[in-house]
C-alpha cells in the first residue's frame, strides 16, 4: 500500500507485479463446497468475523453455484457504488440519519437482520484474493487465480500487469 510510484520500484526490483484498486468496502471470505456457497464471514477483528451467509446470496453479482467442486476459499471486497449511496442518502429526510460514506453504508448493510434490506442496497463483491481451491495447480501465478475465478462466474478487482518500467 503506497501512492509512492518510486517505493513501489524500489518494492518490485526486476520483478512484475499486479496493480490494483484498493477498494474501501468491507472484506468477506467466502467459501464453496461442492459448488455451492456454504459459508460467507466479514474479517471482523481478524480472528473473529460475523457470519453473513444468507445477505451475502443478495449480492447482486454473486454466484451461489460454481462450476468447481472442490472447497474453494476467496476473500473478497463488499461495496455500495457512490451512486447508490447517494440515492439512498436523498431518501433519508434527517440530516443526523444519513450515511456518512458508502463504506459505514455497505458495513451496516451486510450486517442486517433482514436481508431484503441487504438485497435493495446493490451491494456487490470483488474478488481480490484465492486462498484455497484444493487440486488446481496455478503455478504460483496470480492472474491464474484471477482467471480461475473469473471462470467461476466472480468479478475480481481490476488489476494491470506492470513492471517498474510501466508503473
Amino acid at each position: 500500500k503506497t501512492k509512492e510510484v518510486d517505493k513501489l520500484k524500489e518494492f518490485l526490483g526486476s520483478q512484475k507485479a499486479f496493480l490494483s484498486w484498493k477498494l474501501d468496502g468491507l472484506t468477506i471470505v467466502l467459501t464453496y463446497k461442492n459448488g455451492v456457497l456454504e459459508k460467507a464471514v466479514t474479517r471482523g477483528n481478524g480472528e473473529v468475523g460475523d457470519v453473513i451467509t444468507n445477505n451475502a446470496k443478495t449480492f447482486k453479482n454473486l454466484p451461489l453455484r460454481i462450476a468447481y467442486q472442490g472447497e474453494l476459499i476467496l476473500r473478497g471486497e463488499a461495496v455500495i457504488s457512490y451512486s447508490d449511496f447517494e440515492k439512498i442518502n436523498a431518501e433519508i429526510e434527517d440530516p443526523d440519519a444519513k450515511y456518512k460514506n458508502p463504506r459505514n453504508l455497505c458495513s451496516g448493510s451486510v450486517r442486517q437482520l433482514n436481508n431484503q434490506i441487504t438485497a435493495e442496497r446493490n451491494v456487490k463483491l470483488f474478488a481480490f484474493t484465492l486462498v484455497k481451491a484444493e487440486g488446481v495447480d496455478f503455478e504460483n501465478s496470480r492472474e491464474k487465480q484471477f482467471l480461475f475465478l473469473k471462470e467461476q462466474g466472480f468479478e475480481v478487482v481490476d488489476y494491470i500487469k506492470v513492471t517498474p518500467d510501466t508503473i
